[in-house]
């Protein structure tokens, strides 16, 4: 073919497509429209195709509502089977999931309350990633922030397990869990430890939060309700409805597999997740103010401003500039405590003092004697009045024989009562205690008239008296009613012991003498409280009152200390140093004291005579027996060969009224008032402390109480 000829074909063939070119150029609103037809098409068939799949996957779901809420009018309520675990040492935790179990009953719930002590996590934990069971732990945190004892297995299987390699990083999967935790905040460094770290470790291990987790504090001043009660309330109430939404089906408001959970730790493992130390976006303790709904998206202006307010409200709390006025403070007993310590037979005063009558002073007023006050110092036991201006104490000791049940805290924060209404209130209360003896057998006429008129005042029922900002015009009001004071303190505020007015004795209680053992006897609050300890005995040394050492010993715990009792001794040159060995309340759930820890009276002189060959000023002077208690006595009450313990009270009232009226210029001494010691309450007397004018009582049924 020559050129010619291909010149004409391709004349002829783009005189063709032009052509067609032409023609769908006029025709193109015609093909947009058919072209637009296929893409709908197109888009219908492939919303239809996803419907069906989405549908398919839905239908398990549904058929495990059902099986969940029923379809028939008799099975319309929640399904769910919740089990509530308790970790509790005083009895709160244990109170708190029997009553969230009958409260789940009542709304139609299937519940169960476990002990931790009995459930073995190993064998059986795993099993309850069911979609009818979810798990509640109420968990208390005890001493130096660990578990309590019912709890300590789980906890400790909980912890290796959540960092064991050989367990699945998903070995909880599919567990439904919430979290409540008792604790006290005043124990800065361990508040609700137990709680945070199961909370963690369950976390870790891929099981559910369905709630964030609750933290109630024993601390009612804060206490974002005033009471443990009070906080697990709130959360129970928000538990009950998270529980309700769930047994009805409600979806998770997060899914990760869609790729728009917005958790920068939504693709890394639990273990991960534990090791970084953080929880999951939503899933934060309940530091969050709950009732107040918080916006899924933040402006960074409201950002910036809601972290200047948590930022200038931690300096506020850090620095203590947050000022309450009286009226804002809160009580220091709650309903709960009141009704614990009514039932324990405190007569309460107030908003934080009480009254109690002592077992001696019952005993006295039937003529079968006094207590180991009236043997070594004379006071008259049907006369005196055991109460308290503070139930709060800084210390857990393990004797406690109120069984921990009054509130603890390390500076006074809470509504204060005048010490005049205290007062008042408290000799009309011991009145009232003391009437109910009117016409009981065997109480004699002459000691009930006379116990009407309070003589003596023991500051020792139950707490730290001195913790009481008012306790120097209480102390004068007492005076001024011929009222003799003895007040104990746990030798942990040193500085209100140097500013004390003149007590008429004042002790402080050494119930240890090295530093470890006082942390294992006593459980302060303080941090610094062997600092604090020693200064206190370094302020009594500077009083120049009557001043006493009391020393209770536990046998197996700080009987073996005989050289560092010595040296604390020496350090606070006390008048008196009573030796008492421990008095066994009856099993506590909040000490392991048992009866072995009691020492014989014979093992108690044998200390005090072994201590007293360490103290050259000082020399045994008094025994009661029946109290298991001795009393070593310094040298200069020695007069003549004879002691001179006892307290020559009308004395001492004319001397503090001097010491008040000259603006304290007129000092005087513990020399200034004493009196001569009965040959009966001398050591080695064979009364053994017992007054020859009361008859000794003893039971019928007579139980080894070792002298208590």
């Amino acid at each position: 073919m020559d050129e010619a000829d291909l010149n004409g074909v391709l004349e002829t063939l783009c005189g063709r497509w032009g052509g067609v070119a032409v023609s769908l150029w006029q025709n193109r609103r015609f093909l947009y429209a058919a072209l637009a037809a296929l893409v709908g098409l197109w888009l219908g068939l492939s919303w239809v195709l996803r419907q069906k799949l989405l549908s398919g996957a839905e239908a398990p779901q549904e058929e495990a509502k059902k099986s969940m809420v029923g379809t028939g009018e008799e099975d319309a309520g929640p399904r769910l089977h919740v089990k509530i675990f308790y970790g509790s040492q005083t009895g709160t935790a244990k109170g708190f999931a029997a009553d969230l179990c009958e409260e789940l009953k009542a709304q139609g719930f299937d519940s169960e309350v476990l002990d931790m002590k009995g459930y073995d996590p190993d064998d059986r934990l795993a099993g309850e990633s069911s979609s009818r069971v979810v798990c509640v732990f109420l968990l208390a945190t005890y001493t130096d922030g660990c578990p309590t004892e019912n709890a300590a297995w789980f906890c400790k299987w909980l912890e290796e397990t959540s960092t064991d390699f050989r367990y699945s990083s998903t070995h909880l999967k599919g567990l439904r869990y919430a979290v409540f935790g008792l604790g006290n905040s005043v124990y800065e460094g361990h508040y609700n430890t137990v709680g945070k770290n199961v909370d963690k470790w369950l976390w870790a291990l891929s099981a559910s939060r369905i709630l964030p987790r609750g933290e109630g504090d024993c601390n009612v001043v804060k206490s974002r309700r005033g009471s443990v009660q009070a906080d697990f309330a709130a959360w129970k109430t928000r538990l009950l409805n998270r529980l309700q939404e769930i047994g009805h089906g409600e979806k998770q408001p997060c899914d990760c597999r869609n790729g728009s959970c917005k958790n920068k730790h939504a693709g890394a493992t639990p273990i991960e997740r534990h090791q970084s130390g953080e929880e999951p976006v939503g899933c934060s303790s309940s530091d969050e103010d709950e009732g107040v709904e918080q916006p899924s998206v933040m402006d960074m202006e409201d950002l910036g401003s809601m972290m200047g307010r948590a930022r200038r409200n931690k300096q506020d709390e850090a620095s203590g500039t947050a000022e309450t006025s009286e009226e804002e403070r809160r009580e220091m007993i709650t309903p709960a405590l009141r009704d614990a310590l009514s039932k324990q037979g405190y007569k309460l005063i107030g908003s934080h003092s009480g009254v109690k009558l002592c077992r001696w002073t019952k005993a006295m007023l039937r003529g079968r004697g006094g207590c180991y006050k009236h043997t070594f110092y004379g006071i008259e036991s049907h006369r005196c009045m055991e109460t308290t201006p503070s139930l709060a104490c800084a210390n857990k000791c393990v004797f406690c024989w109120r069984h921990h049940t009054n509130p603890v805290g390390t500076e006074w924060r809470w509504k204060m009562d005048q010490p005049d209404m205290i007062l008042q209130e408290a000799v009309e209360k011991h009145r009232n205690l003391i009437r109910q003896f009117r016409g009981v057998p065997g109480v004699r006429a002459d000691r009930f008239d006379e116990a009407l008129h309070v003589k003596h005042c023991a500051l020792s029922l139950v707490g730290e008296p001195i913790m009481y900002p008012d306790i120097n015009r209480f102390l004068r009001l007492l005076h001024q009613r011929h009222i003799s004071s003895f007040l104990v303190t746990n030798a942990q505020f040193p500085e209100e012991i140097r500013t004390l007015v003149p007590v008429t004795q004042l002790y402080v209680s050494v119930d240890a003498s090295t530093r470890d053992s006082l942390r294992r006897i006593d459980r302060p609050l303080f941090k610094d409280f062997w600092r604090r300890f020693l200064d206190s005995l370094q302020a009594l040394g500077d009083k120049k009152q009557r001043t006493v050492y009391r020393l209770t010993l536990v046998k197996s715990w700080n009987v073996d200390e005989l050289k560092a009792y010595a040296d604390l001794i020496a350090l606070g040159q006390p008048d008196f140093i009573e030796v008492k060995g421990v008095t066994y309340c009856g099993d506590s759930s909040a000490s392991n004291l048992t009866m072995a820890n009691v020492p014989w009276h014979q093992e108690v002189i044998h200390f005090v005579q072994q201590l007293s060959d360490l103290l050259p000023d000082y020399d045994i002077a008094s025994e009661h027996e029946h109290s298991n208690c001795l009393l070593l006595a310094h040298h200069k009450f020695k007069v003549d060969g004879e002691w001179w313990t006892w307290i020559d009270y009308e004395r001492f009232h004319v001397l503090a009224q001097r010491y008040e009226d000259s603006g304290g210029a007129a000092t005087f001494s513990s020399l200034d008032y004493v009196a001569k010691t009965p040959g009966w309450a001398v050591f080695g007397a064979q009364e053994r402390g017992f007054d020859p004018s009361d008859t000794r009582f003893q039971r019928k049924s007579k139980k080894d109480i070792s002298g208590c």
